[in-house]
């Protein structure tokens, strides 16, 4: 299994196996990873999953939709070039290591 690493805000770093097919965002919540909310379970329809994808990596998974570009517009801490919705990244084989940080807050 893949392992994605998530960074806290604070720095506290939890490397996490998670099972391909799965979201980044599911990856979380099955771990109680701090500072994943996913109020809407997954479905891209807030942005309490926002995360900032590592910059290693940004041009390695596949590009916003623009749905999750609509979505992130509603984020609560600051939008970059590397935002995300760790709902909207589902894991492969080839993200081994991929590495985000989470904002101070997502509401």
């Amino acid at each position: 299994m893949p392992t994605v690493k998530y960074n806290e805000f604070n720095g506290t770093e939890h490397a996490i196996e998670v099972e391909t097919g799965l979201t980044v965002m599911e990856g979380a919540i099955s771990h109680s990873i701090p500072g994943i909310d996913a109020e809407c379970g997954g479905a891209c329809a807030c942005a309490t999953c926002h995360v900032y994808v590592d910059d290693a990596w940004t041009d390695k998974l596949p590009p916003r939709e623009e749905m999750e570009e609509d979505m992130l517009e509603r984020a609560a801490s600051e939008i970059r070039p590397n935002s995300r919705l760790s709902c909207q990244i589902e894991v492969s084989d080839a993200m081994d290591g991929l590495v985000v940080r989470l904002p101070e807050f997502q509401t």
